[in-house]
């Protein structure tokens, strides 16, 4: 929504500013008058998630399926854990052995606020965030391998 956002008020910009060239640029078309010189713009279409995660595609390639096996997850059990999602995730295709996740409780046992997990592909992490909302990002893996800062625990089972 927000890309959308953006490429609108680009449209919008550019359009404004192009009626402001002194000359007409051989590579421009010129706007008689009459015309309007205000591009129509459409909202771009969401990418479609694939529908199984791809070993050979890059991490930014497979971030809508990740988001859509997440969404679909946190619809059916809005209190999924972290056993919960690493599971889901294991059963739509990703690997195992590139994940993490945060634990699901506090020091004093309580239930954390949010719990952050994460695949790597290749040299870079999808993100994912899940609490009173989920979101998602993809970003470079950090130096050490790993995606996520912090404490993590294992995913031994």
């Amino acid at each position: 929504m927000r890309s959308s956002c953006l490429l609108v008020a680009a449209l919008v910009a550019a359009s404004a500013l192009a009626g402001c060239s002194q000359s007409p640029s051989p590579d421009k078309p010129t706007v008689s008058p009459g015309a309007s010189a205000v591009a129509s713009a459409r909202p771009t279409p969401s990418p479609t998630p694939s529908a199984a995660f791809d070993a050979n595609a890059s991490a930014k390639d497979n971030k809508p399926f990740f988001d859509s096996v997440n969404t679909a997850l946190f619809a059916a059990n809005a209190s999924a854990n972290g056993r919960d999602i690493i599971d889901n995730l294991v059963k739509a295709g990703f690997d195992k052995s590139m994940m993490q996740v945060t634990p699901d409780t506090t020091t004093t046992g309580g239930r954390v606020d949010a719990i952050l997990f994460s695949v790597r592909i290749g040299t870079s992490c999808l993100l994912g965030q899940h609490g009173s909302a989920y979101s998602s990002a993809v970003e470079p893996a950090l130096a050490n391998g790993t995606c996520l800062v912090g404490k993590t625990r294992p995913i031994d089972w």
